[in-house]
């Protein structure tokens, strides 16, 4: 049989991290999926197949990105500050083949079913995308009219956010709190999803405080509730490293530069007992990145970008000295774990064929999605609807 009627692709010669350092490796992608990998496949033995020399290249997982404002964020000061939406040809020259969607302080122009629609509209266009229920405030604003019913019955809400110690949520108290995190964690039991709950952190004092009285409060297990944006402020990331050695996991923004820049924050957590099984890093991509004075007024705005995460990547390894094995966990396998994506963040066989290669300055070069080239020489090679 031709193979080419399979679609079967070879990937030739790359120094594969999968992430762990395999060295040298063929890999034969067919269907969208890996199907074998090893030190040697034999173009011969399946004619027709494409082959793709990637001799001296780095080969590594595509990027999850769990933390991206797909129909845009903002609003902070006014309409007119409403961020637009993701394109694909972004989010894919980035590195990113899989996203995480989200809204952010504006559930009020912005829909959980509007976020839906940009959501399967990723996935056609070619990506792997999902997204969470809710917003900033509480009640969260859903689909179905519960977060238990969004998580259980629609294929791609796959947890819920909220915001926490920021002046801009919605005050909750505890048994508000832990009542979300209890119907996300059902919803996805009854949905076969990993039912977490995302809990955006502002600076405030009170911190992590909110996390302690829901665990307190109620049985949802510590592993399903994330605290994101935990680099924001020194304060809060100290406590956040006290939070993640009790077995948590942890979000790191790769847009906020201080007062913590991203990979000082994953470098030191390491040092302070925090396995890479436990640290995320995400973009908060698309969404406003607002500036307050002490009385909370805005005095200036701008939009998070996605280039933030090779950039982290980049210093990890070049400024900090991590292994690039262990700096592109936060960014692969430690996400895919975390979000129950088996399927994802690893270069294995049965694993969705998103593969990345980066040059020797660790930039993004080239990009497959599920096994189709996104991205060549550094430019997308593929657009979103009406790009």
């Amino acid at each position: 049989m031709n193979c080419s009627i399979l679609g079967l692709t070879l990937f030739q010669r790359g120094h594969v991290y999968a992430p762990d350092d395999l060295g040298q490796q063929d890999i034969l992608v067919a269907g969208g999926k890996i199907v074998a990998i090893a030190p040697s496949i034999l173009a011969d033995d399946f004619p027709g197949c494409r082959c793709v020399n990637l001799e001296g290249a780095i080969v590594c997982p595509g990027f999850i990105d769990q933390h991206v404002h797909l129909i845009g964020g903002g609003g902070e000061a006014g309409p007119h500050t409403r961020t637009p939406e993701v394109r694909l040809s972004r989010l894919v020259e980035a590195g990113i083949t899989s996203v995480v969607g989200l809204l952010g302080t504006d559930g009020i122009t912005r829909h959980p079913e509007s976020l839906l629609a940009k959501t399967r509209a990723l996935e056609y266009e070619g990506i792997s995308a999902w997204m969470l229920t809710g917003a900033y405030s509480l009640p969260s604003p859903t689909i179905t009219g519960s977060i238990e019913r969004d998580v259980a019955l629609i294929d791609k809400v796959i947890g819920v956010k909220c915001a926490i110690s920021d002046h801009r949520s919605s005050a909750p108290n505890t048994a508000v709190l832990a009542n979300m995190a209890a119907q996300s964690r059902v919803g996805g039991l009854l949905g076969q999803k990993p039912g977490i709950s995302v809990f955006h952190m502002g600076d405030s004092p009170r911190m992590l405080e909110p996390l302690y009285d829901v665990l307190a409060h109620s049985d949802v297990p510590i592993t399903k509730l994330l605290p994101t944006h935990v680099n924001r402020a020194e304060p809060l990331f100290e406590a956040a490293l006290a939070y993640a050695r009790k077995g948590v996991y942890i979000d790191i923004t790769s847009s906020i530069d201080e007062p913590v820049d991203p990979a000082t924050a994953i470098a030191t957590a390491l040092r302070s007992d925090v396995p890479l099984s436990r640290i995320t890093l995400s973009s908060d991509g698309n969404g406003s990145q607002p500036e307050f004075d002490e009385q909370g007024n805005l005095t200036g705005i701008g939009v998070a970008g996605f280039e933030s995460l090779a950039h982290t990547l980049r210093q990890l390894v070049t400024v900090h000295a991590i292994p690039l094995e262990q700096a592109l966990c936060p960014l692969t396998r430690t996400v895919a774990e975390f979000l129950g994506l088996g399927h994802k963040g690893r270069l294995a066989v049965g694993c969705d064929a998103d593969i990345l290669v980066l040059n020797d300055t660790l930039e993004v070069y080239h990009l497959w999605a599920k096994g189709n080239a996104v991205v060549k020489e550094k430019k997308a090679c593929v657009k979103g609807t009406f790009e």
